[in-house]
């Protein structure tokens, strides 16, 4: 049977290629697998329809004042090309992040759009369209399926956990590493990996953690695959991580100092204990899992609960224990299901807190660890017809492609509808923090950025309206109390200066 009619022969079939005795890893090459197969190019045409139309509204949002200040408009490295420049792109930490790369494609979008708000999501918006490419190829040379790799790239183009990577400008940084992070996947996530495309990995690696440190997660996932799918000795694995992880290690110590050090975000989890933080991110994945299936209630920050739950924490490890026997259990079907577990949990450790960061859960996130579970999901799907279609015979089954079609056509235009009514939130710093003071009205932060919105649309009064009543209803640290006081006390002084100002003008 050819792997065009049996849209599962991953799961059912190529692992008895991965477990068999020095058998190949690769996939049959078959007018599926082949790379000059005219189904692929249609599969990257209809992706590349599907991501424009759907986040093509991004053409028309502004800046907002969540980052967007430091990383362009009020960002002297992205003005000019001098030497002097380009060695601060080089050397300096913008808001607790080392992105060289990534403040360079900025100056690439000043230099040919200048302050224009267009032609900076025009570049986030291409750079997705990139990535769902890419995550065509990578889930295609992984699995062999051509159907579960398109499921798995549409859903990643289309779904509004997204909208927060792709609408924010200053989350560049998030896209330009995914490119260069699937990139290196896709070259060296392959059962022929050899010293050319080891070369090739390294470079990728470079580029991606120059662009984000989140990066730091991929010489494990290498590790990873190649001790469980390539069958390499753990030394032997071992030795061709050591340039990679050093780099990493690198980079990673850079950005844990900078994120210690700069103020920023929100640090009422700063204090907590290793075991507490553990307890909250046992709920935390839960709940990434929930947005992913229902996509719904989505916000700039969250804010989830700390403490006083130690019934709820160990009742969500119960789950991920359950979660872990299974993908055990899978193992026998494919070495693909336990890896992607295992990647899904790689792919977030960095931001689970476990090196103290300035937010405990966001959006975007799960940029790339939700193509783990799109993936598990499109060939859960696939498995399912194939096993449907063996029950019932290849006569009685004619319905059960049209409902695979149905069903993932159904979660896709849910995606798109979802994600369009999501867009318009990124409209500018006022429906950003409108929409986040409707959702999270206790969290201090929001309200100090929707009070710096109203201050600089010139509604002072109501800014400090505002500012007030998050001091008197939210529980500011030190430092956010602070920040509250100076800008109560500066903006009232200029409430007075302008009402002074107004009245010697009326004597007049």
């Amino acid at each position: 049977m050819q792997a065009g009619s049996r849209p599962a022969v991953w799961l059912v079939a190529a692992m008895h290629q991965i477990c068999g005795a020095r058998q190949s890893l690769r996939p049959p090459r078959t007018a599926m697998t082949s790379p000059r197969t005219p189904g692929l190019l249609l599969c990257v045409i209809s992706l590349l329809v599907l991501g424009g139309a759907t986040f093509a509204p991004v053409l028309q949002l502004n800046f907002v004042n969540w980052d967007d200040p430091a990383y362009v408009l009020d960002n002297p490295l992205i003005r000019s090309w001098s030497p002097a420049g380009l060695w601060g792109i080089a050397t300096e930490t913008i808001t607790r992040n080392y992105a060289p790369l990534t403040i360079l494609t900025l100056l690439a979008d000043y230099t040919l759009w200048g302050l224009d708000p267009a032609g900076y999501h025009l570049t986030n918006l291409l750079l997705h369209l990139v990535c769902g490419i890419l995550v065509l190829l990578l889930i295609r040379q992984l699995t062999g399926s051509l159907i579960i790799a398109w499921t798995t790239a549409a859903l990643f183009l289309v779904h509004p956990v997204q909208v927060e990577t792709v609408a924010w400008v200053a989350s560049r940084k998030g896209l330009l590493s995914g490119v260069f992070m699937l990139s290196a996947l896709l070259v060296r996530l392959r059962p022929d990996a050899g010293p050319r495309h080891d070369g090739w990995y390294i470079g990728m690696l470079a580029a991606a953690l120059l662009s984000k440190a989140l990066a730091v997660i991929l010489p494990p996932i290498v590790l990873v695959y190649d001790i469980l799918l390539r069958r390499e000795k753990y030394s032997d694995a071992l030795v061709r991580q050591v340039i990679p992880g050093l780099m990493s290690l690198l980079l990673l110590l850079h950005t844990m100092g900078a994120q210690n050090s700069i103020m920023g975000g929100m640090r009422g989890h700063m204090e907590l204990s290793l075991l507490q933080i553990l307890a909250a991110d046992m709920l935390i994945l839960w709940r990434y899992l929930a947005m992913l299936a229902y996509p719904c209630d989505l916000c700039v920050l969250y804010d989830p609960p700390v403490t006083g739950i130690a019934v709820p924490a160990v009742a969500a490890a119960a789950g991920w224990c359950g979660a872990v026997a299974l993908l055990i259990r899978l193992r026998t079907r494919s070495l693909l299901w336990p890896f992607g577990g295992i990647c899904f949990l790689l792919l977030l450790f960095p931001v689970l807190n476990f090196f103290r960061i300035t937010s405990l859960m966001n959006d975007r996130y799960l940029y790339l660890p939700c193509v783990v579970i799109f993936a598990m999901a499109a060939a859960t799907l696939q498995s399912a017809g194939g096993r449907l279609r063996t029950i019932v015979g290849r006569s009685g089954g004619v319905w059960i492609r049209p409902l695979q079609a149905g069903l993932v056509g159904t979660a896709l235009c849910c995606c798109v509808v979802l994600t369009r009514m999501q867009l318009p939130v990124w409209q500018n710093s006022e429906s950003l923090w409108t929409d986040a003071m409707q959702r999270g009205p206790w969290i201090p932060v929001v309200r100090i950025q929707m009070a710096l919105t109203l201050h600089d649309s010139g509604r002072i009064a109501k800014a400090v309206q505002v500012m007030q009543q998050a001091l008197q209803e939210c529980s500011p640290d030190e430092l956010d109390r602070a920040r509250m006081v100076r800008a109560i006390s500066d903006w009232t002084e200029k409430l007075g200066t302008e009402h002074r100002f107004v009245a010697s003008e009326s004597a007049d």
